[in-house]
């Protein structure tokens, strides 16, 4: 006879820590507060009270007393408010990138690596002869000079076209990318938080280039009923609004940024959970939030349309499910010639990070 076999069930103890599991917590923490110091530290202070995540000997008075002397934390003499440091700020950031590209090593992707060489600016150590087409920088004149001398000897020094060496260069693609993230009232709609995860992706993806790709450009631009673009140190503090979600003024903020930059590959992360709702008409808006509005959709469309023609793909991520809106998005890469990823929000994070490396890898002719 089959069965069902039950035991005692124990939660998972969070563990004990002094400062860098707190630290970890703390920063994890400033995801879900939109950077409010006192209301992470707030809501340790409860976690302590429940679960006891300090000890005896390590408080959570001696915790901020180490942020403030860390560098981490400071405090209003004032008011006595608390408001995290230029150092705080990055350590989220590498956190998100850890977390993220952690995922990505576990799951087999991530390896990044090039097997061609080509034009670039960092020199191998590979050498071959010259060939035709080599530009004269990539020559290794202390190379090719020793081995004029070993071929036509020192008494009368010339030098060959064989004689000549080169340095191979490592293949690079250098790659400006707009970050699209939708701050509409719907990111945070029926008790599902989707905005913390885009903010810690787009924080993990700005780290991911500062550190790997730091030719490469970054652009953040976030929409609702209109669209404008923040800096890396904003994104922390990111909050959705009482928004609407115009799409096209996003792209066309977008857009403009990517014309502006003078690399030859470009494109659009865009990510959102809803329809375009919203148009902006001189200095009125236009929304509708029941169904598809045609007025939008189309104007929407015409814009990814023109984006197709500037040669900017865009990537949609779309973390909602709604069949009719999965069709719109459809309708929307099929119009640009772009992609569309439907992730969930555990997912998102490793699918941007695939994807970009992957474009980087392109060549535009």
């Amino acid at each position: 006879m089959r069965g069902f076999g039950f035991s005692k069930f124990t939660p998972r103890q969070i563990e004990k820590g002094g400062f860098d599991e707190l630290l970890k917590l703390f920063l994890e923490l400033l995801n879900y507060t939109s950077g409010d110091a006192g209301e992470a530290l707030a809501w340790m202070n409860e976690l302590d009270k429940q679960y006891n995540i300090t000890n005896d000997e390590y408080g959570m008075g001696d915790f901020i007393d180490e942020l403030k002397q860390k560098g981490y934390l400071n405090e209003d003499n004032q008011s006595g408010e608390f408001a995290i440091t230029a150092k705080t700020e990055q350590s989220i950031r590498s956190s998100a990138l850890e977390e993220i590209f952690g995922k990505l090593k576990k799951s087999g992707r991530g390896n990044h690596r090039s097997p061609k060489s080509g034009q670039g600016d960092e020199r191998n150590s590979e050498r071959r002869e010259f060939q035709f087409g080599d530009s004269l920088d990539q020559i290794d004149m202390t190379q090719s000079i020793h081995n004029a001398q070993v071929n036509h000897g020192i008494g009368d020094f010339m030098m060959t076209e064989r004689d000549l060496e080169v340095e191979e260069m490592d293949f690079k693609t250098l790659t400006s990318t707009v970050l699209m993230i939708d701050i509409s009232h719907s990111m945070i709609l029926y008790g599902e938080d989707r905005i913390t995860p885009a903010k810690k992706v787009a924080m993990a993806l700005a780290e991911l280039i500062r550190t790997k790709y730091p030719k490469d450009t970054l652009d953040i631009v976030v929409f609702g009923n209109d669209a404008w673009p923040i800096t890396l140190k904003d994104l922390p503090y990111l909050q959705v609004g009482p928004y609407h979600t115009n799409t096209y003024a996003g792209l066309e903020l977008a857009t403009d940024i990517l014309r502006r930059r003078k690399t030859s590959n470009k494109q659009i992360f865009m990510i959102t959970d809803g329809k375009p709702t919203c148009l902006k008409e001189g200095t009125k808006y236009y929304k509708n939030s029941i169904g598809l509005d045609r007025k939008v959709v189309n104007k929407t469309l015409t814009m990814a349309a023109q984006c197709k023609r500037l040669k900017i793909p865009i990537t949609t991520f779309m973390i909602a499910k709604d069949p009719y809106l999965q069709q719109f998005v459809r309708k929307f890469t099929e119009t640009n010639g772009g992609k569309a990823f439907y992730s969930s929000l555990n997912g998102l994070g490793e699918y941007i990070f695939e994807d970009y490396i992957r474009n980087r890898r392109k060549t535009v002719r």
